[in-house]
């Protein structure tokens, strides 16, 4: 009898909720079915009435129909909120080209995404995250990185300067962070530093003035170039699936030595460069002030290439388009 009860009590909120078209009604209507003199309250009144058994069954009931109720009354002032705006979109702007009230909710847009798997991959294994500013002095994004004045990546070609010295500029890698970083903390360091990056490069599909970079520092103990290459393959296997393979290849950077490229093995058989890495240079653990000896691995990897990879996007100008045909895609 107490199900029935309940049964009818939940179809009359129903069609006294259709009924109610504002604020004021949907007060009275949730203080007639949920407040303290309410028929819900009546109905757990009964509770007492009841074997152990039927109590633990029937209040379970009452607990299911108040939060329905809620939850019914609840979306209906959403609704009520949301004509009310429409009526006065459709009377005050009649040319209005933006429907404002899409209700398709919002998304990560895919380059934070990837940025965010990443930063989490490396968060499970113990890495913490560092940020610092976009516009950068010289010394953080090149002297204290031990690349020399004549290095090409300095030149006005490749590098968006901010003054008319040079002293100043938009970073070109997230390395700047890691410098920043040493400046004030001592080993061991565990970091990642995401951010925005700048380049003075023309617009192609792989290439884009503005990208987004991951660049990653570990300094302890005795750490080898060993831990750098099992902590990448690590990454890689999390990121692209543990079927993926990797190959180092020697390179060069300013700021490690040995350095390395990371390829992965892809569905074509080609291997494709994927980030840099290696062991960070001594000089540029003597420019943040560590003593001689310190060891410690650096890589860096382009999110706009992971995603490209990941999703099998042709044109990294997708990305910035802001077409929603693409973007609803992930």
């Amino acid at each position: 009898m107490a199900e029935i009860n309940l049964d009818k009590i939940y179809s009359s909120f129903l069609l006294a909720l259709e009924e109610s078209h504002d604020s004021e009604s949907l007060s009275d209507l949730q203080k007639e079915y949920l407040g303290k003199n309410s028929v819900i309250s009546e109905q757990r009144k009964n509770i007492s009435n009841l074997s152990d058994l039927d109590k633990k069954k029937f209040g379970k009931i009452i607990k299911d129909v108040s939060e329905k109720i809620n939850t019914d009354i609840e979306n209906k002032k959403i609704v009520i909120k949301r004509d009310k705006y429409e009526n006065k979109e459709n009377s005050e702007n009649v040319d209005i080209s933006i429907d404002w009230l899409e209700s398709t909710g919002t998304k990560e847009h895919v380059i934070s995404s990837v940025m965010n798997e990443v930063v989490q991959i490396f968060s499970s294994i113990g890495y913490t995250v560092a940020h610092g500013p976009e516009a950068e002095t010289s010394w953080h994004n090149f002297d204290a990185l031990n690349t020399p004045v004549w290095h090409p990546a300095r030149y006005e070609s490749d590098t968006l300067y901010i003054d008319k010295k040079l002293d100043n500029l938009l970073r070109t890698q997230t390395s700047t962070v890691q410098v920043r970083h040493m400046q004030e903390n001592k080993p061991p360091i565990y970091i990642v530093s995401p951010g925005r990056v700048y380049r003075s490069d023309q617009l192609d599909s792989t290439h884009s003035p503005v990208f987004h970079q991951i660049e990653g520092l570990a300094v302890d103990d005795a750490i080898t170039f060993t831990d750098l290459k099992g902590t990448l393959e690590f990454f890689v296997k999390e990121f692209f699936g543990n079927n993926v393979k990797t190959k180092f290849i020697p390179h060069f950077f300013p700021f490690t030595e040995p350095s390395a490229e990371v390829l992965v093995s892809w569905k074509d058989g080609d291997w494709l460069e994927i980030l840099g890495c290696g062991m960070v240079d001594p000089n540029v653990f003597e420019n943040v002030g560590f003593k001689k000896g310190t060891q410690g691995f650096a890589f860096g990897v382009g999110v706009e290439r992971l995603a490209m990879l990941r999703h099998n996007i042709d044109h990294i100008k997708n990305f910035y388009d802001n077409d929603l045909r693409f973007l609803r895609q992930f």
